[in-house]
C-alpha cells in the first residue's frame, strides 16, 4: 500500500476571505466557473486539476476560486462579458479567468489543457500559463496591470442604444429575410453543427404564420420540428431532448439534458400541435414533460439538468417556472397536468419564496442563499399569470403583481433592465441566447398585467422597454425573436 497522500487545489468559494488573502499576499487570482453536469468541466477537473504539478503551482502562487454558474449566474454573466471583450468571441464552460491580486481580470479562456499545444499564448497549457502569469504578477508587470485597468474601466461603462426608432410591423420583413438566410434547408434549424434548436426563432415564425399566413414561415417551423423529433437530439427511448446536436442532422446529441430546454421545446411542440393539428407534436411534448416528471423530480421539485448518469439536484426558480408554465398550458388539453402544475408551483414557492423574498436556486434539502435575479422574477411572474388564466385563482395574480413591482424597483431604469442588483450590476441581455431573454419575458408580463388589471402603468413600462431597444430590434430582429413577438403583441392588441 502506498503512503502517498492525495493533494488538492485549495479552492475558495466566492468570498471576502479569498480576495483579502490575494490582496494582502500579492497573489494573482484564478477563477474557474463551471457546473455539475458540464462535460468539459468534468474533463478539466479530472485531467488538469488533479495533476500534482498543476496543484502545486496554483496553491503556491494563486488564490483559486470555484464558482457554480447555476448558483451564481450573475458572476458567470460578468465573466462571460470579460471573455467576449478579451477574445472577441463568446465563451463557454468551464470559464477560466486570471485576475490581479485586486481582482481585475486580464485573461479569459475556457477549457485549458494541462500541457501547451502550440507556441502562442492561446495554445498554452495551464502549467506554462500559470507560471508565466505568476512571474508577471510578482514582478508587478506594468502592461499586465494596465490591461487589467482598461478591462475594468470598459466593463463599468453602460452601453446604451444610439437611437430609437418607431415600432413597426415592418420589422417582420427584416426578420424573415434574416431567418431565410440562416435557415439550413436540408435538415432544418438555423445553424450548422453544433446545432441548437433556436426555439424562440420558431416561436416567432409560428406567430408570423398565424398573423400573415406566411408559407415560408410555416415551412421552416414544420420542417425543423419534424427533423428534430426523428431521434438523436430527441430521445426516442426515454423522451426529452438533449441540449444540442453535434452534427447537422440532429442525430448525435451532447450528453446533457436541461430543464429549460425541455420546458421550451415542449411548449413549441405543444403550440405547434394546437395550430397545425399534428398529433405527433403533442406526443413529443407529453413524452418530454413526462420524462422530467418521472425521472428528474422529487417531492414536486424539478431538477435543473442531467449529464449522462449525473443528476444535478439543484432547483432553479427560473428554469422550474418555465416547465410549470408548460404544465399549465398542456393542462388546458389534459386536465391531469393542471393539478400537477398547481402542486409543483406551490412547492417551488414554498421552497424559494420565503418571507416575501425570492431566491434564485437551492440544492434540494438545503436552505436557499442567493437572492433572485431578473430572470427569476420574470419567469415566475409569467408562470403565475399563466396559473391565474388557467385556474381563475386571484392569489396567483396578486403574487405576479407583487413580484413585477419588485422587479421594476430592483432592475428597471428608463427602459433598461439590469440582470442583477448586487455587486455584479450587469445589463440584462435582450438576445435569446440559451433560452428566452428575461427582458422579453418581462415585457410579456407587463403587457399581460396591463390587460388584466386595465392598468396603463404596466403597459407604459412595456412600451418604454420596447422603445429603448427599438433600433437594435429593427436592425437585427433575428437576434431578438422573443422581443419581436412582444412588439407584435403590443402593436396588435388582440394577441
Amino acid at each position: 500500500m502506498s503512503d502517498k497522500k492525495d493533494i488538492f487545489i485549495n479552492w475558495y468559494s466566492w468570498c471576502d476571505e479569498a480576495f483579502i488573502k490575494a490582496n494582502s499576499q500579492n497573489k494573482a487570482i484564478f477563477i474557474s466557473i463551471g457546473y455539475q453536469s458540464c462535460h468539459w468541466c468534468h474533463m478539466m477537473d479530472e485531467q488538469v486539476f488533479k495533476d500534482e504539478e498543476c496543484i502545486k503551482i496554483l496553491n503556491e502562487n494563486f488564490v483559486c476560486i470555484k464558482v457554480d454558474k447555476d448558483e451564481r449566474p450573475d458572476i458567470d454573466k460578468y465573466y462571460q462579458e470579460v471573455h467576449l471583450l478579451l477574445n472577441n468571441r463568446v465563451g463557454g464552460w468551464p470559464t477560466s479567468i486570471f485576475a490581479t491580486p485586486q481582482n481585475k481580470p486580464f485573461f479569459a479562456g475556457t477549457y485549458i489543457p494541462l500541457e501547451s499545444q502550440e507556441g502562442s499564448i492561446e495554445g498554452m497549457g495551464l502549467i506554462e500559463l500559470s507560471k508565466l502569469i505568476s512571474h508577471k504578477v510578482k514582478e508587478n508587470d506594468e502592461n499586465l496591470y494596465k490591461n487589467a485597468d482598461e478591462v475594468e474601466e470598459f466593463l463599468q461603462k453602460t452601453k446604451h442604444p444610439s437611437q430609437a426608432t418607431v415600432l413597426s410591423e415592418d420589422f417582420v420583413k427584416n426578420f424573415m429575410l434574416q431567418a431565410k438566410n440562416n435557415y439550413e434547408t436540408k435538415y432544418g434549424g438555423f445553424s450548422t453543427a453544433p446545432k441548437f434548436p433556436h426555439v424562440n426563432t420558431l416561436n416567432a415564425l409560428m406567430l408570423i404564420d398565424k398573423l400573415y399566413n406566411d408559407k415560408a414561415a410555416k415551412a421552416m417551423v414544420m420542417h425543423t420540428l419534424r427533423s428534430m423529433k426523428k431521434g438523436g437530439m430527441y430521445d426516442l427511448t426515454n423522451g426529452g431532448f438533449y441540449r444540442y446536436s453535434q452534427d447537422n442532422m440532429w442525430e448525435k446529441p451532447c450528453s446533457e439534458k436541461t430543464l429549460y430546454d425541455n420546458a421550451l421545446l415542449s411548449q413549441i411542440y405543444l403550440d405547434a400541435y394546437l395550430f397545425y393539428k399534428d398529433d405527433d407534436f403533442l406526443d413529443v411534448a407529453k413524452r418530454s414533460i413526462d420524462f422530467w416528471l418521472n425521472e428528474m423530480s422529487a417531492k414536486n421539485l424539478l431538477f435543473a439538468n442531467i449529464n449522462e448518469n449525473t443528476i444535478n439536484k439543484r432547483v432553479q426558480t427560473s428554469h422550474s417556472a418555465m416547465m410549470i408554465t408548460t404544465l399549465f398550458k398542456i393542462g388546458n388539453i389534459d386536465k391531469n397536468y393542471k393539478q400537477i402544475a398547481i402542486d409543483i408551483l406551490k412547492k417551488l414557492i414554498d421552497t424559494l419564496y420565503i418571507d416575501s423574498k425570492l431566491y434564485s436556486s437551492t440544492i434540494i434539502g438545503e436552505s436557499p442563499k442567493i437572492e433572485a435575479f431578473l430572470q427569476d422574477y420574470a419567469f415566475l411572474s409569467q408562470t403565475l399569470i399563466c396559473a391565474y388564466n388557467s385556474t381563475g385563482d386571484e392569489t396567483y395574480l396578486i403574487n405576479a403583481q407583487k413580484l413585477t413591482n419588485k422587479a421594476l424597483e430592483e432592475f428597471y431604469k428608463n427602459g433598461m433592465w439590469n440582470f442583477s442588483s448586487n455587486e455584479f450590476k450587469t445589463k440584462a441581455d435582450i438576445t435569446d441566447n440559451i433560452y428566452t431573454s428575461a427582458v422579453s419575458v418581462m415585457i410579456d408580463v407587463l403587457i399581460s398585467l396591463g390587460d388584466i388589471l386595465s392598468d396603463e402603468k404596466y403597459t407604459h413600462f412595456a412600451f418604454k422597454t420596447l422603445e429603448y431597444n427599438s433600433y437594435d430590434l429593427g436592425q437585427k430582429p433575428i437576434f431578438f425573436p422573443s422581443m419581436l413577438i412582444q412588439m407584435l403583441r403590443y402593436l396588435k392588441k388582440e394577441l
